[in-house]
């Protein structure tokens, strides 16, 4: 897909021109100009060659279609990947990547293995999203969620992300409100400030997965350039300024981080943030290397202790862990590559071009 040049090719049309183009794209979710019947025959053949609609994708299901995993290939034959949870209740959540590989370098992160190519441009980031909208329009649904909890940092890509988001949020296109919207960092705090002051009311969750800074270093590199308290006052001022929950992502590891000190320890970081706007959502850990999962019976004591000390939990299911496409187990995987040429035991693979 290509829209980047659509305003230069519209030069000269009728102003409504623009509008109603968009609107094809992103609220008809049309994948060919032709099927724009409101704009004029030779417009339409213009945009099919300058601003063609088609994405490169290929969608790996699991077997009950619960979870769709899509393998990109973008204009510069890079790839990314991203998910789409679809919960009872008609919830539809695409998982979307921010950025080619990650520069983060956490050790039980699939992408960090990958190292950085490069940032997502808004309309890449938006792609990932209209290819699952597509989808679901073929049966009757609507994407009602969107997270930044793929591939990449997304305060490592503020500009374009939010930018992104305000291409989503448009109510004359995919129409997804703000508050429908989350984003993960693992604590920039540049961006936590940025984002304190911005006016869309997206969703804010920050991937903690330790309680000090010692263990957390060793999970997560960034945490010498942006350690814990410094991550907590950053938070602390967002709750103040705009009133909004904060999310904290914390990945169970066995023996690792899973102790009842380890959930003291984070009790007491989360007891200080002011009107009780923050809650843990602990996730089991997605084998992705020399790590295993903390067993069901810790993650239950962990859980226990923390709401003993007043602290709101919740646990966050395992939605595509088949397909490696669970937390953290983003990163291109051969099995992505095979599966998507043809079918396994279990899944389904689905080309989109």
């Amino acid at each position: 897909m290509d829209l980047a040049n659509l305003e230069t090719v519209l030069q000269g049309e009728p102003p409504l021109r623009l509008r109603q183009a968009e609107e094809m794209v992103f609220k008809n979710l049309i994948d060919d100009w032709s099927q724009a019947t409101n704009l004029p025959l030779h417009l339409r053949e213009r945009l099919n060659q300058k601003c063609p609609l088609s994405i490169n994708a290929e969608i790996l299901s699991s077997s009950k279609k619960d979870v769709l995993k899509a393998l990109f290939t973008l204009k510069d034959s890079m790839k990314i990947e991203s998910v789409l949870m679809r919960h009872s209740g008609g919830r539809n959540t695409v998982c979307v990547s921010c950025q080619i590989g990650c520069p983060i370098g956490c050790v039980f992160c699939a992408t960090g293995e990958m190292g950085f190519k490069r940032n997502l441009k808004p309309l890449e980031i938006v792609e990932q999203v209209l290819l699952f909208a597509r989808y679901l329009k073929k049966h009757e649904e609507k994407v009602t969620n969107i997270v930044f909890m793929g591939m990449g940092e997304p305060f490592l890509n503020y500009e374009n992300v939010m930018e992104a988001i305000r291409i989503v949020n448009k109510k004359e296109g995919l129409n997804i409100g703000s508050r429908h919207i989350s984003i993960s960092t693992v604590g920039i705090v540049e961006g936590i400030e940025k984002l304190t002051k911005e006016p869309l009311q997206v969703n804010m969750a920050i991937s903690l997965h330790a309680p000090n800074d010692s263990l957390r270093s060793k999970l997560i590199p960034a945490n010498k350039k942006y350690p814990i308290q410094a991550i907590m006052e950053a938070v602390h001022q967002y709750i103040l300024k705009r009133n909004r929950r904060v999310m904290f992502e914390y990945i169970m590891i066995d023996g690792l981080n899973d102790s009842d000190s380890h959930a003291k320890e984070l009790a007491a970081l989360i007891k200080n943030l002011p009107n009780q706007l923050s809650f843990v959502n602990l996730v089991r850990y997605n084998p992705t290397g020399i790590f295993k999962p903390s067993p069901a019976m810790r993650m239950k004591k962990f859980k226990a202790l923390l709401e003993s000390e007043g602290i709101a939990v919740t646990e966050r299911y395992r939605f595509g862990q088949s397909l490696k496409g669970a937390c953290g187990q983003l990163g291109l995987t051969k099995q992505m590559r095979s599966l998507c040429s043809a079918d396994a035991k279990g899944y389904v693979a689905i080309s989109i071009l």
